[in-house]
């Protein structure tokens, strides 16, 4: 599932804004392009993660849900 990127970079650039009282629209701008970057990079290195099933779900032989604990490993 990839991040929704824009609902990233907006948070993070109202954070950033909220700490600077009166910005010009230069430091908007550099605000916007510096969050646009956090949020692309973030994206990227969640989209690397890997999500490895080891065991811990049983199915029944005759159908029904599936029960147990799903163990994973995340790289």
């Amino acid at each position: 599932m990839a991040l929704d990127t824009l609902a990233l970079k907006n948070a993070l650039k109202t954070a950033m804004l909220a700490n600077l009282p009166s910005p010009s629209p230069a430091q908007i701008s550099e605000v916007d392009t510096l969050c646009d970057a956090i949020a692309s990079a973030m994206q990227t290195f969640v989209a690397g993660a890997t999500i490895t099933y080891s065991t811990g779900l049983v199915a029944p032989s005759g159908g029904g849900p599936v029960t147990g604990i799903f163990t994973n490993i995340i790289t």
